[in-house]
């Protein structure tokens, strides 16, 4: 396992992280003893880095990984969370408002909540759960969470930007006003490397990759018929629904063909792409078992990414938010 400074914290941290939106149950039936074991496999294995929040599951994916920390005993593991705002801006809105979304009571409740679920006495990185560019003028979000810092119950603060929206980060990165950055980074969104990256580089400030696999189209392994195969009313048949999924599947096959050359499978070219941004400081794949916690770890060993192959996908953009 590789690992990366995670910015002005000086935090060591693993560049494959364990995303923990899986485990909460939205995607589907899960085995909460089967979860715990592959988050301790995936201590062993030398992931010392979870994504989670309160959105996941109802707090449930909190839980799960506070019962893994209590059965832990080694090295330290960073929990990053998350915290909703008391009511999401519409996707359609392109200039929402952001004072009021996380009013002082509310954000003390929540990490109060999220110390309870978690089983810690200090959350290690708090995230907002929605950022939006107003943050920079209407800093009432900031003084609570200042106020939570000093009290000891948050040590980090950072924001997880809308999905599919990089720029609403780069005035934020560009201050500093925070201590990391989670973005949608992948091999169909390639645009926060344009400007977002580079702000965050000016002020130190770490970015968190997320969704790599694009909610499981770029490992590579659907079929026509997988749709059919998943759960009603479960994250990737929502995500997915209509013309979505055979459009995704199309343009999956595309990029199968253009890393066959350079990769056996379009899972690695996938998590390899995410990794060879410096400015990521860690990627956060869901993962729901040993294997597959395996796999991912086996793409951490500093490998240089064909710059032939990076400059050949930029054509395979694909801007879209299918969370609308």
């Amino acid at each position: 396992m590789q690992y990366r400074t995670f910015g002005r914290t000086g935090w060591q941290v693993s560049e494959i992280a364990f995303g923990g939106w899986q485990i909460g149950g939205d995607w589907g039936a899960v085995d909460d003893d089967a979860s715990i074991r592959t988050l301790l496999h995936a201590f062993e294995r030398g992931i010392n880095f979870v994504d989670t929040a309160e959105l996941y599951g109802a707090g449930h994916s909190e839980e799960v990984i506070g019962r893994s920390l209590r059965q832990w005993s080694s090295d330290r593991i960073y929990v990053a969370t998350k915290v909703q705002p008391v009511i999401w801006p519409d996707p359609e809105d392109d200039h929402p408002e952001m004072r009021g979304r996380y009013p002082r009571w509310y954000l003390r409740q929540a990490v109060d909540d999220a110390l309870r679920r978690l089983g810690v006495e200090q959350l290690d990185l708090l995230q907002l759960h929605c950022w939006v560019n107003d943050g920079i003028q209407a800093l009432d979000w900031l003084e609570t969470l200042n106020e939570l810092r000093v009290a000891g119950k948050v040590e980090y603060a950072g924001v997880s930007i809308r999905d599919y929206r990089p720029d609403e980060g780069v005035n934020l990165a560009a201050l500093g006003l925070v201590d990391s950055i989670q973005v949608v980074f992948n091999l169909f969104e390639q645009r926060p490397a344009e400007r977002l990256f580079p702000a965050g580089v000016k002020t130190d400030t770490p970015l968190i990759a997320r969704v790599p696999f694009d909610s499981g189209s770029l490992i590579g392994n659907w079929t026509p018929e997988t749709y059919n195969e998943w759960e009603p009313g479960s994250v990737p048949h929502t995500l997915f629904r209509g013309d979505r999924f055979t459009e995704t599947l199309g343009r999956v096959e595309e990029l199968k063909n253009l890393c066959a050359p350079y990769y056996p499978t379009l899972a690695e070219a996938a998590m390899r792409f995410a990794l060879s941004a410096p400015e990521v400081k860690t990627v956060i794949p869901g993962m729901s078992n040993p294997a597959q916690v395996d796999l991912n770890i086996a793409y951490s060993d500093g490998a240089e990414f064909p710059s032939e192959l990076l400059a050949e996908l930029g054509a395979h953009t694909w801007p879209r938010n299918f969370y609308k």
